[in-house]
C-alpha cells in the first residue's frame, strides 16, 4: 500500500473528540508508517508536570513552543511518519510532500459538541460533566494559549479553519470505515 502514496508525510487534525486519534492509528497500521499522538504526548507532559490535560494553562509555554518546533522539523526532515495534534496542519504550512487531513464534527457545518462529548465517554469511560468540560474548557484553553503563542492573539483565529488543509472529512455524517476510507482515497489521489 505505501508506493500508492506519493506523500512524505500526513498530518491529521481535529477539535477534541473529532475522531483524528482513531483515523491516525487506522493509516499507520495500514501504512505501517510511525504515528505521533499529540494527545497522548500532552497528557503525559501534564502528569509529569503534575496538572490533568484540561489544565492547558498552567503547562510552561516552552514545552508547547518546542513542542511544535520538533513538529515542524520532523515534517520537513524526516519520511513516511503520521502526526496527530492540533496544530500539526497548521505547522505544515508550506512544508512541502506533507498531506494534511481536517475531521470535523459539524451538521450543516455547525460543530456538533454533544456528538464530540459522547465519544470521549464511550472512549474514556469518563462521566458526562468530565468530558463536557475536556471538550468544551480544554479547547477554550488551547484556543487562548495558541492564538497567544502562535498568532498574535488574533481572536478569529482557529487551528480548524479549513484552509489550512488537503482534507476535510466530516465524522457527524461519516462512520470510521468510511472516514479511513475517504482519507486513503484522498492520500492516494495527492
Amino acid at each position: 500500500m505505501d508506493n500508492a502514496i506519493k506523500v512524505r508525510n500526513i498530518t491529521i487534525s481535529g477539535r477534541i473528540g473529532s475522531g483524528a486519534s482513531t483515523l491516525a492509528k487506522k493509516l499507520a497500521e495500514e501504512l505501517g508508517w510511525q504515528m505521533l499522538d499529540g494527545g497522548k504526548l500532552f497528557r503525559k507532559i501534564n502528569e509529569e508536570l503534575g496538572f490533568s490535560i484540561t489544565q492547558t494553562e498552567k503547562r510552561p509555554d516552552h514545552f508547547d513552543l518546542e513542542y511544535e518546533e520538533r513538529i515542524k522539523k520532523m515534517l520537513r526532515e524526516e519520511e513516511h511518519r503520521i502526526i496527530q495534534s492540533h496544530l500539526a496542519g497548521f505547522d505544515a504550512q508550506g512544508i512541502p510532500g506533507v498531506f494534511k487531513i481536517l475531521l470535523v464534527c459539524e451538521d450543516e457545518g455547525e460543530d456538533v459538541p454533544a456528538v464530540r462529548i459522547d465519544r470521549l465517554v464511550n472512549r474514556d469511560g469518563v462521566a458526562v460533566e468530565e468530558a463536557k468540560y475536556e471538550v468544551i474548557e480544554r479547547e477554550r484553553q488551547h484556543l487562548n494559549k495558541f492564538r497567544r503563542l502562535y498568532v498574535n492573539n488574533d481572536t478569529s483565529w482557529v487551528y480548524w479553519d479549513k484552509k489550512y488543509y488537503d482534507c476535510v472529512i466530516n465524522t457527524f455524517t461519516h462512520n470510521q470505515k468510511s472516514v479511513f476510507e475517504i482519507a486513503l482515497e484522498s492520500l492516494k489521489n495527492a
